[in-house]
């Protein structure tokens, strides 16, 4: 993937979001197809809707499509009844759905405006506008569909029948050849639509073979790519939803699809919205874009707090790493040091190893169940301040839940920032080598930093990371670059039955027997 050019189109995306005339802020789901009570919030133009199977992702895309009145379109198209519909039954010991009081609720800005608006089911679908009267349900384009179809017989049978009676054949236009030319790999002399009423068919002509063939003769992929161009290449200011967008297409194909959506996002002021299980799709669009969709035991929950290393265990990434959760960047640096030392020891590179972080302890018990749930917890070592041992048991339990024996290892004393504070005045003449000053400036400049913190109004902790940060920062180094170079040289320098080598322990083992499994 070139990041760079995907980096400079979230960069436009992100200064165009503020400018949007129309845009789908969020939405609440109650009572919906196993969701009890959902909210999400859309920040990003184009956005990544992932899951696993039965997680809601499609229940979510379909109620986004009851968002807005689109003109053009039939009355019933983009209303609840039609996208989630019901089955009735008066006769007696049939089947039938059971009538909820199923509401959804939507957050615009829409003609500049803020609005809201209620879908909400009682004895039949109604609208409402959150208090607010003579209120009217927002106009925008919008385009639905899912790609993994030509669905059903029906609908097959009653394209072909269109060379029955007479048809229009029309070249399509500029916009939908550059579209399919930059995601397909083949080149094409003509594309053109055999249409009558709401019916039409593609037929193509390949540069390389000169033979015509319609739409039916194309590959999954190229039918998925030629049709999605010719929907939405044209549309200005629309909300597009996309179910399962990978269907059919190789992950090049995946990528340059995600590429070229997000340039027309940016030159037609769309806002996209797309499923996914796949990991190229996903990394397609920046962090604040990617929606991870978790059931849970009578509801659907969005988990924010998923980054990259849960994606790369979820979505099919090399599962001979071993992924490491901690809470932060200190955290991470304190790790990475450590493996710098203890990897050729046990023949480990870091391209076996998978860091991740920005996590609250009190987030991990819910990462465990959702790593069980797809049956990873084998290839990860979850690592903790200190100050989380209350959680211990906890976290044991959790993993117990699912068949696993987790154990949890905590980083020494209650935060690393404390440990390498300690570790500073103990071991101050190698430290202050490595750190590039003499020692006496390396105890002068830690003894001016507790002068200054330690009468300080506020939790001993904060008064901590606050020594650390401003010792660094005299230095001209990040707080990441130190803790790593500190403990490096801890790791590599072990004081026997100290803090270090006792957590080194306890790491090293759980790296082997990680190691032995593979």
């Amino acid at each position: 993937m070139n990041r760079r050019v995907f980096e400079e189109l979230w960069q436009q995306l992100r200064t165009k979001k503020p400018q949007a005339t129309d845009f789908l802020e969020g939405i609440n789901i109650k009572n919906l197809r196993g969701i009890k009570d959902l909210t999400i919030n859309f920040t990003f133009p184009v956005t990544v809707i992932a899951g696993a199977n039965a997680s809601g992702k499609s229940t979510l895309l379909f109620a986004c499509a009851c968002a807005y009145h689109v003109e053009g379109a039939g009355i019933k198209d983009y209303v609840p009844t039609t996208l989630f519909p019901n089955l009735k039954t008066k006769q007696v010991n049939t089947p039938y759905d059971k009538e909820l009081e199923t509401a959804f609720e939507f957050y615009y800005i829409a003609n500049r405006e803020r609005l809201s608006m209620r879908w909400a089911k009682g004895k039949s679908w109604n609208r409402s506008y959150m208090g607010k009267k003579g209120g009217a349900q927002p106009k925008r384009q919008l385009y639905l569909r899912t790609l993994a179809n030509l669905t059903s017989p029906s609908e097959v049978r009653s394209v072909l029948q269109l060379t029955k009676t007479e048809v229009e054949t029309n070249q399509v236009t500029a916009d939908l050849l550059a579209f399919a030319q930059h995601v397909l790999p083949m080149r094409y002399q003509t594309v053109q639509m055999l249409s009558k009423g709401d019916k039409d068919l593609l037929f193509a002509t390949r540069e390389e073979t000169n033979t015509q063939y319609s739409e039916f003769h194309m590959s999954a992929g190229e039918r998925a790519v030629l049709r999605i161009s010719k929907d939405i290449s044209r549309l200005k200011n629309a909300l597009i939803l996309i179910d399962e967008l990978e269907a059919g297409l190789h992950p090049f194909t995946q990528q340059q699809i995600m590429l070229e959506l997000q340039r027309l996002a940016v030159r037609n002021d769309l806002q996209i919205i797309v499923t996914s299980h796949s990991p190229v799709v996903l990394e397609s669009v920046p962090l604040e874009a990617r929606i991870f969709l978790e059931r849970i035991a009578d509801n659907v929950s969005a988990v924010p707090a998923y980054k990259n290393i849960f994606q790369k265990a979820f979505y099919g990434q090399s599962l001979e790493k071993m992924s490491i959760l901690c809470e932060d960047d200190i955290a991470e640096a304190f790790l990475l040091g450590v493996l710098d030392e203890i990897n050729p020891r046990l023949g480990l590179t870091p391209d076996d190893i998978y860091v991740g972080r920005d996590t609250g302890k009190e987030l991990f018990p819910q990462h465990i169940e959702a790593i069980a749930k797809f049956k990873q917890l084998d290839s990860f070592i979850f690592v903790l301040d200190g100050d989380a041992k209350t959680l211990d048991a906890k976290l044991r339990e959790t993993g117990s839940r699912f068949g696993h024996s987790i154990t949890p290892l905590y980083l020494p004393q209650e935060i690393p920032e404390a440990w390498a504070w300690q570790i500073l005045k103990q071991h101050s003449p190698y430290h202050a080598q490595a750190l590039g000053i003499q020692e006496k400036d390396l105890l002068d400049l830690i003894e001016r930093q507790d002068k200054l913190f330690d009468n300080a109004t506020d939790k001993p902790t904060n008064k901590l990371k606050n020594k650390f940060y401003t010792f660094c920062e005299s230095l001209k180094r990040s707080t990441a670059e130190v803790m790593r170079q500190i403990a490096r040289l801890e790791a590599r320098q072990l004081e026997e039955g100290g803090e270090m080598q006792l957590f080194i322990n306890d790491f090293t083992e759980q790296l082997r027997r990680w190691q032995a499994r593979q």
